[in-house]
């Protein structure tokens, strides 16, 4: 495995997802082969064509609070809050073993597909029913897409670079792998890193449903998201936070931290082809994926696993399924490619970092997630899709996809901490 410069690795780990409120729970769900979606509360609008969601459920540990702080947040943000403060003590970066860090070099980068949507939906249900005096005075900075971000590292004390990126459902990806980059540059330490999204509410489901771009099987929530699947029928939205912290292996060394994997690896690319769909032609997947690999100085046959951001779209699946053949050729016989998303749903902005999440995990345990639902595999594809059960394998290397609308991708390559 060739070298590349200022060696990035994975400290810590923070989530809450359909499956549970934290890492933990949410990797054990996924092995034992759960879903995590299930039909909309009835407080849901009954017009909806869709009914199925994957929500989180449970309570979450946002940190130190006070009431009227709660009142100012919009969901997306405190799914975050609770995300960073499991990555950060999973880390230790500001505990026990971190006391001497700099804050000043530690930065935090939180992408998200669309912002704060609850806040906004909400305010301007009061400006319509009760006038411009009812719009809350926090209504901008709540539904302002970098407001995670910003508050994690208020909360924190992180005074680094703050950034956040809003690429559709590649913004987690980007996230990671921009930061990938800052580090390497020297211009940080440490990155709490990932994405976070909160956009189940009846004006998103409706516009989605009404692309026909989300799953109608209302009446089998755990078996709506097919991904690989002859009889997919489109996406089950979902919502949650995932986030990563990063730090330059010297700096992890020095601090005497626990290595979780190493991040090798990112590239990006844009189909510059349609605005909602994928590109036919699978250029811009196989251009991300290309370059995400030279990044990390690897060649195809050096990678175990592809976790891959198949949603159980028609068009999607076939066109990264065809970017995975044409990418990895003759090695892709030995190459395992799965979807988490039969299990979460698509968590749109924060899909990408939950995936990254996962494919550390698969590389600390020696097992790999499962597609669910993959009852009758597309017979175009024909790769190995690790169909319904976990599977026990050594991987050393694995790479994570994620694409979104506008054409944009994001591929991030990982490595198990002794490679």
């Amino acid at each position: 495995m060739a070298s590349v410069p200022r060696e990035i690795v994975v400290t810590g780990l923070g989530c809450v997802s359909p499956l549970g409120t934290n890492a933990e729970a949410t990797w054990s769900a996924i092995i034992a082969g759960q879903c995590g979606i299930t039909r909309l509360p009835e407080e849901y609008d009954a017009r909806l064509a869709v009914r199925i969601a994957g929500q989180v459920t449970g309570e979450l540990n946002p940190g130190p609070l006070e009431h009227k702080d709660l009142r100012r947040m919009d969901r997306g943000i405190l799914l975050a809050l609770a995300a960073a403060r499991e990555a950060l003590a999973d880390a230790q970066l500001l505990g026990a073993i971190g006391s001497a860090v700099d804050r000043d070099r530690i930065g935090v980068a939180i992408g998200t597909g669309i912002g704060g949507i609850h806040t906004l939906v909400q305010n301007d249900r009061a400006y319509v029913e009760h006038g411009p005096r009812r719009v809350s005075p926090f209504f901008i900075p709540m539904t302002l897409a970098n407001m995670p971000a910003g508050v994690v590292a208020i909360q924190h004390g992180l005074r680094g670079p703050n950034l956040c990126h809003v690429t559709a459902c590649a913004s987690g990806a980007h996230a990671i792998g921009e930061s990938l980059r800052l580090l390497r540059s020297g211009e940080a330490d440490a990155m709490l890193v990932g994405g976070t999204e909160a956009a189940i509410v009846d004006l998103v489901i409706a516009g989605f449903s009404n692309m026909q771009a989300l799953s109608r099987r209302n009446d089998e929530p755990a078996r709506a998201s097919r991904p690989f699947d002859a009889d997919r029928d489109g996406f089950v939205l979902g919502e949650g936070a995932a986030l990563l912290v990063l730090e330059r292996a010297d700096h992890a060394r020095a601090r005497g931290a626990r290595v979780r994997a190493k991040l090798l690896g990112y590239g990006a690319s844009s189909d510059a082809a349609e605005m909602v769909a994928p590109d036919p032609a699978s250029g811009g997947a196989r251009r991300c994926m290309q370059a995400a690999l030279a990044s990390a100085g690897l060649a195809p046959s050096d990678v175990d696993y592809v976790n891959a951001h198949a949603t159980s779209t028609p068009a999607g699946d076939l066109a990264e399924a065809q970017a995975i053949r044409e990418v990895f050729g003759a090695h892709i016989d030995r190459l395992a490619v799965s979807s988490t998303k039969g299990a979460t749903g698509h968590l749109l902005g924060a899909a990408g970092a939950l995936e990254a999440l996962l494919s550390v995990r698969a590389l600390e345990t020696g097992m790999l997630p499962p597609t669910l639902n993959l009852d009758r595999p597309d017979p175009s594809f024909t790769l190995d899709h690790v169909a319904n059960k976990a599977r026990s394998t050594r991987a050393r290397v694995v790479l994570s996809n994620s694409f979104g609308f506008g054409g944009v991708n994001a591929a991030l390559v990982f490595g198990s901490a002794d490679s």
